[in-house]
């Protein structure tokens, strides 16, 4: 696949992982992609996590439910029914997952380029995932970001720093196939917006 094909057939997948292992090479080539990331000032300010312990997902399983089951309450009618449908997360059916963390303090105590936003560095840290989920597409792998967690009890399940933050866990592995429509808008839940109605010219 050339860069566009990549891209466009890029998907956050959830129910399609096969459980068979990752390539020790072909992992190797997907975090050196994602390690690759432009980063505010060179500070390169991610950690990758490898998590393949079978308790330790259980245990971020569990409270991926609990975290499934707060927001579900939060939602009635037709917007319950269409999340009733939706699966959240591939934590137990992926070959592994990777923990994405943030650090602050790594390229410090000046940070070029980042005086004025302080965020650039968590910025960067979301291109090293896009980078690491482009070449994991491009070596035939699903990745799925799970949201439905808070941040310091992943932090205390793996034994996170304190001052890092966990930006995202990732489900990794083979899949059957990848979806042609994005699982959110084959179960109705929201419909791409058009290129067209998001371009701006000179001024909003």
């Amino acid at each position: 696949m050339d860069v566009y094909d990549v891209i466009h057939r890029r998907r956050d997948v959830r129910a399609e992982f096969t459980g068979v292992p990752v390539p020790e090479d072909v992992l190797g080539r997907v975090l050196a992609a994602a390690h690759a990331a432009p980063s505010v000032g060179l500070s390169q300010p991610w950690d990758f996590v490898l998590v393949r312990d079978a308790g330790i997902r259980r245990d971020f399983y569990d409270h991926v439910q609990v975290e499934r089951a707060v927001f579900a309450a939060s939602l009635a009618g037709v917007a319950a029914e269409r999340f009733a449908r939706i699966k959240v997360d591939g934590v137990l059916e992926s070959s592994l997952s990777i923990v994405v963390t943030y650090d602050p303090e790594r390229g410090g105590p000046a940070v070029l380029g980042r005086h004025a936003i302080a965020d650039a560095g968590l910025y960067s840290v979301c291109l090293a995932i896009q980078n690491l989920w482009l070449a994991a597409t491009a070596e035939g792998l699903g990745v799925g970001w799970v949201s439905f967690y808070r941040e310091a009890f992943l932090r205390e399940l793996l034994g996170v720093p304190e001052g890092l933050r966990p930006v995202a866990w990732l489900c990794v592995g083979p899949v059957g196939h990848l979806e042609d429509v994005p699982d959110l808008e084959r179960h109705g839940w929201r419909s791409r917006r058009a290129l067209e109605e998001v371009v701006h010219h000179d001024r909003w």
